[in-house]
C-alpha cells in the first residue's frame, strides 16, 4: 500500500516508517519543516512538507498524490505533561488534525485510516484488578480537568469511526518506552536522583515503541473497521517498580522515595503516576491481528536498550 504517515518524525512515526517499509508499503511522510524532510528521505520515505493543523497548507501539499491508506500519528508530546496545559496541542490534533486527515484521505483516494488514540481514554482513576477490554467506556465526560483530553480523544475516534467511505482504526496504545526521548530523559534523571519513587504508586500499562510500530503494521493491514485495539504489553507495571526499573538499566542509583501526595504540585503527573490503576486486555488485538509484542515485559524491553 501506499501509506500517508502523519506525524512521521515524531516518537512512533520515525519508528514505524522502518516497519512499514519492511512490510512492502510505500510511505508518503508528512513533515513541517526541511529538516525533517531531509531525514524522511534519508530513512527511505517520500516527504511531505505541510502542517496538519493547516488545511489549506495540507491540501495544496498532496494535490496529485494518490496512497491507499493514512495513518494518523500527529502529537505534540514533547515529553512526560507535568501539567494541563502541555496538552492542550495534541487536544486540538486529535480534534482539528484528524478532521484535515480525513479530508486528505478523500483527496489522496485513501479508504483505510489508522489513529492513534491513548490507554488512559478510558479514565485517569483506579481500574481495579480486572482487565480493561475495549468494551469498556472510553473517553466519558465528567473527569474534571481531563475533560477537554477526553473530548479529544472521543472526538478523534468518532471522526474516523463516522467519515463516509472510511475503513476506520483507532489504536489505543499504552505508555510508550523504549529507544526514544521520554525514557532517555527519565533515564537521565534517574542518574542524578530527581525522578523520586511515589507511595502509593499507580499502575500503568506500558508497550515498546518497536512492539506499537509492529502493532501498528497489523491493524493496517488486518484490523477491522469500526474498531479499536488495545495495544500493550502482557504486564501492567506499578509505577514504583518502573522507576525502580530505569534506575537499574540507566546504571543510577536508589531512587528516592516521597509521598504520592507530594505530586499534587503537578496535576497531570498526581494523575498518571499515584491516582490511576489500570490493567489492558490486548485480547483482540492478539486475536484478530495476529499479533503480539515481541518484549512481553518492561524488563525484557528495558534490557535490551
Amino acid at each position: 500500500m501506499n501509506v500517508l504517515l502523519a506525524g512521521a518524525t515524531g516518537t512512533l512515526g520515525s519508528v514505524l516508517i522502518g516497519h512499514l517499509l519492511a512490510a512492502g508499503h510505500t510511505v508518503l511522510g508528512i513533515t513541517r519543516f526541511a529538516a525533517g524532510a531531509e531525514r524522511l528521505a534519508t530513512a527511505g520515505a517520500v516527504p511531505v512538507v505541510a502542517d496538519v493543523m493547516n488545511r489549506e497548507s495540507l491540501l495544496t501539499a498532496l494535490d496529485g498524490m494518490q496512497a491507499h491508506a493514512v495513518v494518523h500519528q500527529a502529537t505534540a508530546i514533547s515529553g512526560l505533561p507535568l501539567f494541563h496545559r502541555a496538552l492542550y496541542a495534541t487536544d486540538a490534533l486529535r480534534d482539528h488534525g484528524t478532521a484535515h486527515l480525513i479530508e486528505a484521505a478523500e483527496l489522496v483516494g485513501a479508504r483505510r485510516f489508522v489513529t492513534q488514540s491513548f490507554f488512559l481514554g478510558y479514565g485517569y482513576r483506579d481500574h481495579g484488578e480486572e482487565l480493561v477490554t475495549e468494551e469498556s467506556p472510553f473517553a466519558e465526560p465528567g473527569q474534571g480537568a481531563f475533560d477537554p483530553h477526553m473530548r479529544s480523544m472521543r472526538a478523534n475516534e468518532e471522526q474516523v469511526f463516522g467519515a463516509p467511505g472510511i475503513e476506520g482504526i483507532s489504536l489505543r496504545y499504552g505508555m510508550f518506552y523504549g529507544p526514544e526521548a521520554t525514557t532517555r530523559k527519565l533515564m537521565d534523571m534517574t542518574r542524578k536522583r530527581m525522578l523520586p519513587v511515589p507511595d502509593p504508586a499507580g499502575t500503568v500499562s506500558l508497550i515498546h515503541i518497536e512492539d506499537a510500530a509492529s502493532a501498528t503494521v497489523a491493524a493496517l493491514e488486518r484490523g477491522t473497521p469500526g474498531r479499536s485495539y488495545n495495544i500493550a504489553d502482557d504486564h501492567p507495571v506499578r509505577f514504583d517498580a518502573y522507576v525502580k526499573a530505569l534506575a537499574v538499566a540507566a546504571g543510577g542509583p536508589v531512587p528516592l522515595k516521597m509521598p504520592g501526595w507530594l505530586l499534587r504540585a503537578t496535576p497531570y503527573m498526581f494523575a498518571l503516576m499515584v491516582r490511576t490503576r489500570i490493567r489492558l486486555s490486548t485480547e483482540r488485538a492478539r486475536r484478530e491481528l495476529g499479533w503480539t509484542p515481541r518484549y512481553p515485559s518492561y524488563r525484557e524491553g528495558l534490557a535490551n536498550l
